[in-house]
């Protein structure tokens, strides 16, 4: 079975993104809400639907829920802009796409505090989830709304869809 690596190093910074010290996976999950980065990745085809990612219920945080279409935590040593390009390739199997900086906010939990750094962009080509996800598909914007507060996505999707989708409507 897959699992998370909590011996993985992570960076820690504060609030403007300055690299400030570094701990492990398992220190940033257990509740101690050392601040580490991570990016999100928005996708949205030309139709204007989203691409969720369904988030495998061996996950340490939040297993079994509906989520951002990539997410991961930024490794020590690597910049946003790579972490980003990582694990849209790792997660989606994407390497050509153009991302477009939303915007980056702390989010608090009880187990962790990351600064979130987050993007959209359009694609219509082929996404091929990884075994790190139990798959996904592209939802219409109605659905994600009317299943908002159900328990079906993750705190921080719900956190911030709304300011994507109100980008996406001024394009």
């Amino acid at each position: 079975m897959n699992q998370d690596n909590n011996q993985e190093m992570f960076p820690l910074v504060d609030e403007e993104g300055n690299i400030i010290g570094a701990a492990t996976r398992g220190e940033c999950h257990n509740g101690s809400r050392l601040l580490h980065p991570v990016v999100h990745l928005h996708v949205f085809n030309s139709r204007g639907e989203l691409y969720l990612q369904k988030r495998p219920e061996w996950k340490d945080i939040q297993p079994g829920k509906w989520d951002t279409a990539v997410g991961g935590h930024v490794d020590l040593g690597e910049s946003v802009e790579q972490a980003l390009r990582r694990e849209v390739r790792e997660e989606l199997g994407i390497t050509d796409f153009t991302p477009e900086r939303v915007t980056h906010y702390v989010f608090e939990s009880a187990r962790e505090r990351e600064l979130v750094f987050t993007y959209k962009t359009v694609y219509d080509g082929p996404v091929c989830p990884s075994d790190e996800l139990d798959g996904g598909c592209f939802w219409p914007v109605e659905e994600i709304r009317a299943n908002l507060g159900k328990g079906i996505f993750t705190p921080n999707f719900e956190g911030e869809v709304e300011k994507v989708l109100l980008m996406k409507n001024e394009e």
